[in-house]
């Protein structure tokens, strides 16, 4: 059976059933497959051209015991997921498509899903999962999830009349894109709850991690990446990205360039490569909340306060994922994780040199990155239009934006399209004089919720606001 450790050590492994209800483990750290599976170029041989569901569901497989969870539970819930009009395909099956945009350069198109988001793409099945294993043991679920961008919209439709799931999102007042805001609204009431608090993500974050180890809230679930489940379902998609990049070169080959503020796509990415898919530098791209970009090149992890950019999903500066890799990056040493982990929570800095490392550590294991800014990001918008005539959303160009920076003229560079531009009008309109259509579904949305006074529940920047909205609506624990 796959098992899975806690980051920090302090807890009994689990199967992938158990992680996926527990979220945050109750030591405070994150959950990792003892062991990563491999995937041999035959394997991946055996996949090209198959349909994205049957990647999904063989990739997924590697990490999931059968004793645990029966392969055709994957096969199952992968069909049912990745259907149209669930996603919109440009050919049967196909759902995360690849197109060059410019020399050596290709995009990955992660994002015509029910919310327009690349988090659609693990949210959505994890949703499935989660109602199994709760309808299973005749359980209840409340999770709760802290964002400022696509998460919530993609867990809340991932959830939404889930049996014997609740879920609520707390999200900065200020920062989403309307179009976020809107998608939130509409997917409020009955087992879904939005809480607006008077602050940053950071501050939704933190409160986040305060109520996983409170006596009263500590178990609650999670979507955002803190759940393993979340960083699993997304590995599949670099699997079918790098085999429509190199087609019939297996074996060879590409950087990725990923747009990361938490470090759970870049992530699915590394795990990707080490089971054995040809990836060779994975970089990092930041906006101006440059966090991750200090890391790679510095070695230093410092905690900075995020600002509000035009790149909202990224407006983040404590990537909750990078624990993950510190385990790894500490030889699996758990210990010294959890020293690194909790000088950085008590201090709000840290380096490798403190833990005997060389500072250039990301660097040595294959990391790169870049930072994009606004004029950067319109600059990236209009120059992926005028070449290949495509919108691109700004988290894409940031992504595009440092990918450009690190092209290598020998090995293609593949960048995740994160979102739909539809959804970011404003500044896509900024750089381009007009706007990506939107799909029908989505026509009017804004205008739709615009009377939804009771969408969002407003809470000022206090944890014991928050306590008492969670409370009144049934998230706290259950004797």
């Amino acid at each position: 059976m796959s098992e899975y450790q806690s980051t920090r050590g302090g807890v009994d492994t689990l199967p992938f059933s158990g992680v996926i209800t527990e979220g945050l483990a109750s030591d405070h750290g994150l959950f990792v497959p003892v062991e990563v599976s491999k995937i041999s170029l035959g394997e991946l041989t055996d996949l090209s051209g198959k349909p994205y569901d049957e990647v999904f569901a063989y990739v997924v497989g590697k990490f999931v015991g059968n004793d645990d969870i029966p392969p055709e539970v994957h096969q199952q819930i992968a069909r049912d997921v990745y259907s149209s009009p669930n996603f919109a395909m440009p050919s049967p099956g196909l759902v995360t498509p690849v197109e060059q945009v410019g020399e050596g350069l290709f995009i990955q198109n992660l994002y015509d899903g029910p919310t327009l988001a690349f988090k659609d793409m693990a949210l959505q099945p994890l949703g499935r999962y989660l109602e199994r294993e709760i309808t299973n043991i005749g359980g209840h679920l409340a999770i709760l999830g802290a964002s400022s961008g696509d998460t919530v919209s993609a867990g809340e439709a991932a959830t939404k009349g889930k049996r014997g799931i609740i879920t609520a999102f707390m999200t900065p007042d200020v920062g989403m894109a309307p179009f976020q805001k809107a998608q939130a609204a509409e997917y409020s009431g009955g087992n879904i709850l939005n809480i607006s608090v008077d602050g940053t993500f950071d501050d939704c974050q933190a409160f986040t991690k305060a109520l996983a180890v409170d006596p009263e809230f500590n178990q609650l679930g999670a979507l955002n990446s803190i759940n393993w489940g979340r960083v699993l379902f997304q590995v599949a998609y670099y699997v079918s990205g790098y085999l429509q990049t190199v087609g019939k070169d297996i074996g060879s080959p590409i950087d990725v360039a990923v747009p990361t503020g938490n470090f759970g796509n870049i992530l699915a990415a590394y795990y990707a490569r080490e089971m054995g898919v040809p990836i060779r530098r994975l970089i990092v791209a930041t906006n101006e909340n440059s966090v991750l970009d200090e890391l790679v090149q510095t070695g230093v992890y410092r905690d900075t306060p995020s600002e509000i950019t035009t790149s909202p999903s990224m407006d983040i500066s404590k990537a909750s994922n990078y624990e993950r890799l510190v385990l790894d990056i500490m030889a699996r040493d758990t210990t010294r994780t959890r020293l690194y982990m909790e000088q950085f929570e008590k201090t709000g800095q840290v380096s490798f040199d403190e833990f005997g490392l060389p500072m250039d550590t990301m660097r040595r294991i294959g990391f790169e990155s870049g930072v994009s800014n606004h004029a950067t990001r319109l600059s990236s918008i209009g120059r992926v239009y005028s070449e290949a005539g495509m919108f691109i959303d700004p988290h894409t160009a940031d992504g595009i934006t440092v990918a450009l920076q690190h092209r290598d003229p020998d090995v293609p560079v593949l960048c995740m399209a994160t979102a739909h531009p539809a959804k970011f009008e404003d500044t896509v309109r900024e750089a381009l004089g007009v706007v990506s259509p939107r799909p029908e579904r989505f026509v009017g949305l804004e205008e739709r919720v615009a009377g939804r006074t009771d969408a969002f529940v407003r809470v000022p920047k206090d944890i014991d606001a928050v306590k008492a909205v969670l409370r009144a609506n049934g998230f706290a624990n259950r004797t």
